[in-house]
Parts: structure tokens; C-alpha cells; sequence
């Protein structure tokens, strides 16, 4: 086996993004409720993303048009965009990234992201760290419908390294990252600096579990020599 690629999740993995979940939530299901949604059909424990798609589900069912699911939804994420741009102003790296992004680019592999994030923070997060030098490609959530959970996210991300699910390896800190390796055969290492526990994240399929992003060379090594 040859590692030829590393794909990176964003929040949690690369950066400690200092995003207040709950205030984005709560303010996305006030707007929702101002736009004469019901307050029942949503909660605070789902992702944005989970209720964008409640939302949909109570737009189809009302005779509500694609466009005007469209408009909210680019609504929805407007808002939700400029929280995070706001955030990724007081965001860091998270410790060893930098000095590991340089080892596994000397190595010659490929390097992508592949975020839940809006492209707006994503360029400014990338430029504010200069990072440009290492991702081949970043996708992020602007890529269109189809993202993470959904591994047809990660499928678009492995066509455009041009590598096969086995030449490469995601890094990630959720269990969505787990889900969309795990369902494309793609190694999955999952790191405990985010949001997902060592066991959410065993659970959810990753292959193996790095305490520290600077694990993963030896990791790798490890790997290309099994």
C-alpha cells in the first residue's frame, strides 16, 4: 500500500475555531421562525445542516417551489457565514499543524480540505495562516448539496487529487469524517482534539485514532510499509 493523499478536515483538526455553536443555532432557528416556520419542527441539539433539511421536508410538503427552498436556504447560510468569518479572526492553529503540513508536503503527498465551513472563512482561515502552499484542493461546504455526511463530498475530493479511495487517508476530528471515509474504503484516522470522542469517533469507523496531529507522519510511514 502507497499513501498518495491526505485529506483534512477543517474545524476541530486543523484549526480550534472559535465558533459559539449554540448562539448559530439559536439565531438560525429564531430567523426560520420569523419566516413562519414552526419552532417545534427544529432543536438545538441538531447541526444547522439538520435543519435545513427539516426545512425543506416542511417547504416540500407545503407546495413550496425549489426556488424558494433555494432562498432560504442561501438565507440560512448567509447568516451562518458570517459568524463564522467573525470567528475565523480570533481562530489559531491547533498545536504541531504547521510543522506536520511541512513533513507530509516534503514527503511529496497531496494534500486537500474538505469542510462544513463557507468559502468566505475557509479563504480567510487559509490566507491568515499561509497555508495556500500545501492543499492541492479545498471543497468546501459552497461545493453544492451533496457534503459531508453525504461521501460524495470526499468522492469529489479524491477526483480532483486524482487518487483512489486506497491511496488516500482522511483526517478528521467528527464522526462524519469517519462515515465518509468508512463508506468509500478510504483509511480513517480520527484525531481527539475536536468534537468527537476516541469511542464516538471508533465507533463511527475510524481505522485508527492519533492522539496528536503530529502522529500522523509515523502514522503514514507505518502504513506505506504494510
Amino acid at each position: 500500500m502507497t499513501i498518495k493523499a491526505v485529506i483534512f478536515d477543517l474545524d476541530g483538526t486543523i484549526i480550534d475555531f472559535n465558533l459559539n455553536y449554540k448562539a448559530v443555532r439559536a439565531e438560525v432557528i429564531q430567523f426560520l421562525t420569523n419566516q413562519s416556520f414552526p419552532q417545534s419542527i427544529f432543536s438545538m441539539n441538531e447541526s444547522v445542516f439538520e435543519m435545513l433539511k427539516k426545512m425543506e421536508i416542511y417547504m416540500k410538503n407545503n407546495g413550496k417551489g425549489e426556488q424558494e427552498m433555494i432562498k432560504s436556504k442561501k438565507a440560512v447560510l448567509s447568516l451562518v457565514g458570517g459568524h463564522e468569518l467573525e470567528a475565523a479572526r480570533s481562530t489559531r492553529l491547533i498545536p504541531g499543524v504547521l510543522e506536520t503540513l511541512k513533513v507530509l508536503k516534503k514527503k511529496g503527498l497531496k494534500m486537500a480540505l474538505f469542510t462544513l465551513n463557507g468559502e468566505k472563512s475557509v479563504s480567510y482561515i487559509i490566507k491568515c495562516f499561509r497555508l495556500e502552499s500545501f492543499f492541492n484542493v479545498v471543497i468546501t461546504r459552497d461545493f453544492g448539496s451533496a457534503v459531508k455526511p453525504d461521501s460524495a463530498h470526499l468522492e469529489a475530493v479524491l477526483g480532483k487529487l486524482n487518487v483512489k479511495p486506497e491511496e488516500g487517508i482522511v483526517v478528521g476530528d467528527s464522526v462524519w469524517d469517519m462515515m465518509c471515509a468508512h463508506e468509500l474504503n478510504v483509511i480513517a484516522i480520527g484525531v481527539v482534539t475536536g468534537i468527537s470522542s476516541l469511542q464516538e469517533l471508533t465507533r463511527a469507523g475510524a481505522t485508527y485514532i492519533a492522539s496528536s496531529f503530529t502522529e500522523l507522519p509515523t502514522l503514514i510511514q507505518q502504513l506505506n510499509k504494510s
